[in-house]
């Protein structure tokens, strides 16, 4: 892949692509994340940090009614999260079933996964029905970068 051509979002709150996740986990803020490059950086400095880091957010992978439906279920999500568990390898992010659907948590799932491929998702429903869990994992280091960039805790 030519890393020139590819563009690269900073997910911050507000952001309709990897900012999904930024509301999601923390309802916004964060830091910089190293290896996403701002918007004022040059290519030369986009391609030594994407070489720094695995993890960035693909700005193209959603077309834009894609991007307005990923950001309506985000908001949805944001607002119907009801706890934030941390886990051995990443976060798992806690919903009622009576306010967010099994369908919804899938679909919101299937459209971050396009802009961060190094995710990895783990749907489960619990405590006979009554609970809907999102946990989000991934390679080694992904637990720091999800803590780091979107100031994530266990409640």
């Amino acid at each position: 892949m030519n890393m020139e051509k590819e563009q690269f979002c900073r997910l911050r709150k507000g952001s309709l692509l990897g900012g999904g996740l930024a509301l999601l986990i923390a309802g916004g803020g964060g830091g910089r994340v190293q290896g996403q490059a701002s918007p004022l950086t040059t290519n030369a400095e986009k391609q030594t940090m994407t070489r720094q880091s695995k993890f960035y957010c693909n700005s193209k992978a959603l077309n834009p009614n894609e991007r307005a439906r990923h950001k309506q279920l985000t908001d949805k999500l944001v607002a119907a999260r009801k706890d934030i568990v941390e886990t051995e390898r990443g976060y798992e992010f806690q919903f009622t079933p009576a306010n967010v659907s099994l369908a919804e948590l899938a679909d919101w799932v299937v459209a971050e996964s396009k802009c961060c491929p190094f995710f990895d998702f783990h749907i489960d429903l619990e405590h006979e029905g009554s609970l809907l869990c999102l946990r989000l994992t991934g390679e080694e280091g992904i637990k720091a970068f999800i803590r780091a960039e979107f100031q994530a805790s266990a409640k």
